[in-house]
This record gives structure tokens, sequence and C-alpha cells, in this order.
């Protein structure tokens, strides 16, 4: 069975972003736009990956049961709009920890593809900083940025190559990728 895959950057893309960092359960704060548009993608046919930079624990601000108790809370969330969460994956490691999972490098996203090998077409990776766009050019895969969280930044700072979609958030892409798809 073919299967069509979305992979999502978390912080700035699903939830509210920081610069100090989304510490605690409290912190994390999800865009309510960003949850029903998962589920409306759920619901479409879509598997949802997360991959996410998580260096904070890295750097010993919060733990392991901490960002397990967050993504429960997005996963329960988006189950309550009818979706699903198919699979998350998460770096904890910091920069000078050279390894292959953290985004610019594309290792996570590779872990994700090695799963979901069934795929009817290219799956998508959105995100809101030029870290998860490089993540997924490594790959050649098809790129979106949001302008939620670092996005706008991001677009402000840089030029993207004409490939790389923009949309205003989650809801945006959700719109256009289900809409194309139909």
């Amino acid at each position: 069975m073919s299967i069509k895959l979305v992979i999502l950057d978390r912080d700035g893309v699903i939830n509210l972003d920081s610069d100090n960092y989304i510490r605690t359960l409290q912190q994390w704060i999800a865009i309510p736009s960003s949850i029903q548009a998962i589920a409306d993608l759920s619901r479409g046919g879509y598997k949802i990956a997360v991959a996410t930079n998580q260096s904070g624990i890295g750097r010993g601000y919060y733990d392991l049961a901490t960002l397990e108790s967050m993504h429960q809370q997005m996963i329960e969330l988006v189950e309550e709009k009818g979706g699903k969460i198919d699979k998350i994956v998460f770096c904890p490691h910091l920069d000078d920890d050279h390894c292959a999972c953290r985004k610019p490098k594309p290792g996570m996203l590779e872990q994700i593809l090695d799963e979901f090998t069934e795929l009817q077409a290219p799956a998508w990776f959105v995100g809101d900083s030029l870290r998860d766009l490089q993540a997924a050019w490594a790959l050649d895969m098809p790129a979106a940025l949001v302008k939620t969280g670092k996005g706008q930044r991001t677009l402000d700072t840089i030029a993207l190559p004409e490939s790389t979609l923009v949309f205003e958030d989650l809801a945006d892409f959700s719109r256009y990728l289900l809409n194309t798809d139909s």
C-alpha cells in the first residue's frame, strides 16, 4: 500500500516558539490552527511525522519526561480533532556534538523515511527556519516554510530557492496540499 507523508518541525510550526526554549509543559502552547491542520491532513490520507531539534535536553533545561509530556499533549490535541501523529523523532544534541540527526543535517528525516518506505510521492517537510529547510534540501525533499515561529525572520534574511513554497501557517499549507491533492 502506498502512502503520503508530511514531516513537520515542531516549535514554531505546531506550537508557539521561544528563543529561550520551551522548557515546561505549561510553556508548550499549541497553535490551534496547526492542530486542526494536522488533523485535516491526517484525515485527508497523509501520515504525519514530527522531526524536532530539542537541544534543551542536552543543555539540561528539561528532561526526557518533560519532552514526552509535551509530545503526549500534542498527540492528544490532534486526536481530539480526529487526526493522528504517526511518528515523532527528536534530536537532544548540541551543535558541538556533531551528530547526524540535528537539523540542518538530515538524519531525523532519513530515520522517518526509512520507516515509511511505501511512499506514493515524495514526502513534504514543513519548517520555520533555515535549518529545517536545509535538512529537507539535503534529501531533495519538497520543502515549505511557514511564517509562524521563526519563519518570517527566515524569509526576511535569506533568499529561498523558487522550489521552496511559503505559507502563512500550517493551516495554509494544509489547505494547499489537500486542494492540490484532490
